[in-house]
């Protein structure tokens, strides 16, 4: 039973760290150095509670907001910026679900695997989505949009670490997300073939 609540929250902490990257690691790493439900102590991974970590997360986390706030959220989402942001994902991602299975003495290789997949997912579903919602508000409530995001984001994460299986059912909601928003992209193209 340890096993699959491992999966079940490197699932959650990899998909978290996919909606946005550096709050959720900061927070898992938080977690782990107050040994809440979590712990890297003994791993190849215990870095990720090491006090430079969660310095290095917090620092890029507060730089992101500015430079989101700088640049803008729609320009931000295009290009370089959203390439690194993805890079720093997906390996973060990796990490956090390998942790979570080494601490168990399980075999991490698969958790890098799993990690970059559920990090994926989560980008693949919540960016364009972000674009869209970003598309109907008025440019204060857009403002605020990467804000919600954080703030899911974190949920995602801490609770995954307290309650594992919230992992599973996170990693759903996304995949239902990234479904529904290849089907409505889909009737958006038939609809402007039909038109033409």
């Amino acid at each position: 039973m340890h096993l699959v609540f491992d999966i079940f929250q490197g699932i959650g902490l990899a998909a978290a760290v996919g909606i946005r990257p550096f709050l959720p690691a900061l927070a898992a790493g938080a977690l782990a150095a107050g040994d809440v439900e979590i712990h890297f102590d003994g791993t190849d991974f215990s870095f990720l509670q090491s006090a430079a970590f969660l310095l290095a997360m917090a620092l890029l986390a507060i730089a992101l907001a500015l430079a989101e706030r700088r640049i803008g959220g729609e320009r931000f989402e295009h290009g370089p910026p959203r390439l690194l942001l993805g890079a720093a994902a997906l390996a973060l991602g990796a990490l956090l679900f390998a942790g979570s299975l080494a601490r168990g003495h399980y075999a991490a290789w698969p958790g890098i695997v799993g990690g970059v997949v559920c990090a994926a997912v989560a980008i693949l579903a919540t960016v364009p989505l972000l674009a869209r919602v970003r598309g109907r508000l008025d440019q204060d409530a857009a403002a605020t949009l990467t804000a919600y995001a954080e703030g899911v984001a974190l949920l995602l994460a801490v609770l995954s670490v307290v309650a594992p299986p919230v992992g599973l059912v996170g990693l759903a909601w996304l995949v239902w997300l990234l479904v529904a928003g290849r089907k409505r992209e889909g009737q958006k193209y038939a609809g402007l073939r039909i038109l033409r």
